[in-house]
């Protein structure tokens, strides 16, 4: 599951890699600071682009809630909620029947821009954590779906069944997070896809080729330690494991 990831771009650059503008300008000192670990169980506000509006980056916070709440029950909600994973991810083969997402599938999906995300190897019964990247370090998007909640937009991150790459690293639960290939992002956002359409979206095989994953360091899981810092997506060599 991707309950980590990593957005490190200017908002300059996203605006020009995405062909988007940033919807609120206030916004943009905020976002031009390099976010190394954005730590999902923390509920942290993420850019995206929506379905409704695919010209714009628009601020949503991680983790999705039912639309029938209102903005002051978020907090509980993600109280009760991270039994089940905080709304942080979505599985793809529940998006047309789940009493969330089923709402989203088809006129809210939306992009999130990333540079990267963590998943978790276990090796000898203990956690390692792996960053995924391009190697040629540009963004790239993730599959998502949002809810309208008053004026906040929440979202959460589409998985899949793990690609034999990703099987390897996330080598438990053999999820991965769905990486839309740039060609088919406009595609992704479109009003005009039925159910075959958007499973077949979702089935596309993004060219892992294109992708570096390798280990960082343990301080990512270790929540006594301020792991959003520039060495937490720094390659590490460690003697007791290599994957």
């Amino acid at each position: 599951m991707c309950f980590h990831s990593s957005q490190t771009k200017k908002i300059v650059e996203l605006e020009n890699r995405f062909k988007v503008s940033l919807h609120d300008k206030k916004l943009r000192n905020i976002f031009n600071i390099p976010a190394f670990h954005l730590n999902g169980f923390a509920h942290p506000k993420m850019l995206i682009i929506p379905q409704e509006e695919p010209s714009i980056l628009l601020q949503g916070k991680w983790g999705i809630v039912p639309s029938n709440k209102t903005p002051d029950q978020i907090s509980n909600y993600y109280k009760e909620a991270v039994k089940f994973g905080g709304g942080l991810n979505a599985q793809s083969e529940k998006l047309f029947y789940h009493f969330i997402y089923r709402n989203s599938a088809l006129t809210r999906r939306c992009l999130i821009p990333v540079t990267g995300f963590f998943e978790p190897h276990e090796h000898n019964k203990k956690k390692y954590p792996f960053h995924i990247k391009r190697k040629d370090d540009e963004a790239f998007a993730l599959a998502g779906i949002y809810t309208l909640i008053g004026d906040l937009v929440t979202f959460t991150i589409l998985t899949k069944e793990a690609s034999p790459l990703f099987a390897k690293i996330h080598n438990v639960k053999k999820r991965q997070p769905i990486l839309i290939e740039q060609s088919y992002e406009n595609e992704w956002l479109s009003d005009n896809l039925n159910n075959s359409d958007i499973k077949e979206l979702i089935n596309h095989h993004y060219p892992e080729e294109e992708l570096k994953a390798y280990a960082v360091s343990k301080d990512l899981f270790n929540p006594r330690i301020d792991s959003d810092v520039e060495s937490i997506i720094d390659e590490v060599i460690d003697d007791e494991f290599c994957l």
